[in-house]
């Protein structure tokens, strides 16, 4: 019995036996400042086919690398899972630094490992998280411009997110914040976690959800920002997302506060310490608490 690795744009898979064929999962973190998302596309840089192009240097054919979830363009992972079929002669572990040598400075395999050729890194994954950060500090700072949202307009009440928040965990029709141009056939998500914390001048969301929703965490922080600086109660905001009007939800948050922080598995080969918090906080005293911050 012989098994075909999965058919790719760029060019013809070669073939062979099923015990010739193993499959490998990968931890893997990118800044997503320069990538037009995660899933491949036709006239844009992707982070899916920067690493395929790795693996078939490395392979000398092309697969299909299959991710946990899909990012949007300007989104950042710090630990994204995919999984590809590869030929058995290269050890599973050796994967990530063979990739490492052959990819771009802005992407990079934490680490990787074998699994049984049912994994698969979206259908046996149970949650995703990711988290949203907000830099409130009145002077703008280059070295953490890439992260996070900058927004020092006015103050930001962590309780009245928080209250905001709490509703949201359990099973909801989000239809608020579901993005036109999405393929899935509903809106329906299981919220298991939704905090908010403040880490001296910066504010982090974090939601855990077994999926997500086209567009979804940036809309939903894009309301909340309304609710942490008094703008709306915590009340409105439930009431919105519980009416379903899509209407009243006009902007989203930029992209680049955005992390995919982690996927869970039941299962899974890889150490948690590769895996499990791998994006530093941003954390440290305001700098307007000091010093005035020039206009």
């Amino acid at each position: 019995m012989s098994v075909s690795l999965p058919a790719h744009p760029f060019g013809t898979v070669q073939s062979g036996s099923e015990r010739s064929v193993q499959r490998i999962v990968l931890v893997i973190q990118y800044l997503g400042t320069h990538f037009h998302g995660w899933q491949r596309q036709s006239h844009h840089r992707t982070v899916q086919e920067e690493i395929e192009r790795a693996i078939h240097e490395a392979a000398g054919y092309f697969i299909t690398l299959h991710g946990a979830g899909r990012t949007d363009s300007g989104v950042h992972a710090a630990a994204q899972v995919a999984h590809f079929d590869a030929p058995r002669h290269i050890p599973a572990h050796r994967w990530a630094d063979i990739l490492n040598s052959r990819l771009p400075p802005d992407v990079l395999i934490r680490a990787s490992a074998g699994v049984e050729p049912s994994w698969h890194a979206r259908f046996s994954a149970l949650w995703r998280r990711y988290r949203y950060t907000i830099y409130t500090d009145a002077c703008p700072n280059l070295f953490v411009r890439p992260f996070c949202w900058h927004y020092y307009h006015a103050p930001m009440d962590v309780n009245l997110i928080q209250a905001g928040l709490d509703p949201l965990v359990g099973r909801h029709h989000l239809a608020a914040f579901h993005r036109a141009g999405s393929g899935r056939p509903h809106s329906w998500v299981d919220v298991q976690v939704a905090e908010c914390t403040r880490r001296g001048s910066f504010i982090e969301i974090e939601l855990q959800a077994s999926g997500f929703l086209y567009g979804m965490v940036r809309l939903l922080v894009g309301m909340l920002i309304e609710v942490g600086r008094g703008d709306r109660s915590p009340e409105s905001f439930t009431e919105i997302w519980q009416q379903q009007r899509r209407d009243l939800v006009k902007y989203a948050a930029p992209p680049q506060g955005l992390c995919l922080l982690r996927v869970g598995y039941p299962d899974f080969p890889i150490s948690s310490e590769l895996w499990f918090d791998s994006q530093p906080h941003l954390d440290f005293r305001s700098s307007s608490s000091v010093y005035a911050c020039p206009t």
